[in-house]
């Protein structure tokens, strides 16, 4: 299981995996996080750090955690938004998941019911606490 050091934030980042899906972010290598219009979600892109871990979540399709991913540049100003006012992070890939956790089985866990993938579903970038961090780590076996 990957280990989390106390300092480090905990997030998840939703994309369609039919627009950029955790297997061209393993073949990128490292990808730009962008494209993000809701702000909250960009408040929670500002607030990354370097070295943030956040779970890889396939939305529309699939609609499961499949990855982790860390933050390798915070603090950008999106390169999508001509007025640049959006922001955007780089992402690594650490490691697939060894079972990928669905949002059915999120939703069927007593523990995980205050998550804010639940309770702020259309939210595309979302803190996680450690607690519900390490409950999907288990639940998915850990990582590969």
């Amino acid at each position: 299981m990957t280990k989390i050091a106390l300092t480090e934030q905990l997030w998840l980042m939703k994309s369609e995996p039919d627009v950029y899906g955790w297997d061209d972010l393993v073949a990128e290598g490292e990808g730009t996080w962008d494209g993000v219009r809701n702000h909250l979600a960009a408040r929670n892109l500002r607030t990354m750090a370097v070295g943030d871990l956040a779970f890889f979540y396939h939305s529309n399709i699939g609609k499961e955690i499949v990855g982790i991913a860390r933050i390798s540049v915070a603090g950008l100003i999106d390169p999508t938004d001509p007025e640049g006012k959006w922001a955007a992070v780089k992402v690594k890939p650490v490691a697939k998941l060894k079972a990928p956790i669905t949002l059915a089985t999120i939703k069927a866990t007593p523990a995980l019911a205050e998550m804010d993938l639940l309770r702020l579903s259309r939210l595309s970038v979302s803190a996680v606490r450690a607690a519900e961090w390490e409950l999907i780590l288990e639940m998915a076996g850990g990582a590969a």
